[in-house]
């Protein structure tokens, strides 16, 4: 007997780790908070729901997040750190798992929001956040004058050596 309920207390603490759903967390852990990791950021509200979301691209700070339930995508973008220069806000991207195990897309355009002095639309949906969700800040990346020497030197290089090989081929 003592067996079986120890099988049992077993397969229930198994079980309950195994099965939370790891997005959402309801209030906030101190040991979280303080214990800082690269590219996780804990923003959590303690008297409200989390939820995980990741962001990647062009942002001062790509990483994973933990914010209350009912922050935007503006603020998400801004705990992020912003976008970077090379940033295209024309082409923001959430991408979501539903669940029905099924994946969506939901583009977001922000540089009306940023720069137009009017707005294309009078009534603009800003998505909201659910958990798990990625933001995906599409961009181009910079040439720096190094990188573009670096190039110039590599092609010019490869150009020098197979002129020195058809004038040794033709010179026999």
């Amino acid at each position: 007997m003592k067996k079986l309920l120890a099988l049992f207390a077993a397969l229930f603490i198994v079980t309950n780790v195994s099965g939370q759903v790891k997005d959402y967390e309801l209030g906030s852990s101190l040991l979280q908070r303080y214990n800082q990791q690269t590219g996780f950021y804990d923003l959590s509200d303690p008297e409200s729901v989390n939820i995980k979301v990741a962001v990647w691209g062009y942002v001062r700070f790509p990483g994973k997040y933990i914010v209350p339930i009912y922050t935007s995508v503006l603020d998400l973008l801004s705990y992020a750190g912003g976008p970077t220069e090379a940033a295209h806000l024309d082409d923001l991207r959430i991408y979501r798992i539903n669940p029905d195990s099924s994946q969506s897309l939901i583009k977001v355009n922000y540089n009306d929001i940023m720069y137009e002095s009017e707005l294309e639309s009078k009534e603009i949906r800003l998505p909201h956040l659910e958990a798990g969700d990625v933001l995906v800040v599409p961009g181009a990346p910079r040439l720096y004058t190094r990188e573009t020497v670096s190039i110039i030197v590599s092609i010019l290089s490869a150009l020098i050596s197979l002129t020195i090989l058809i004038l040794n081929i033709t010179r026999n």
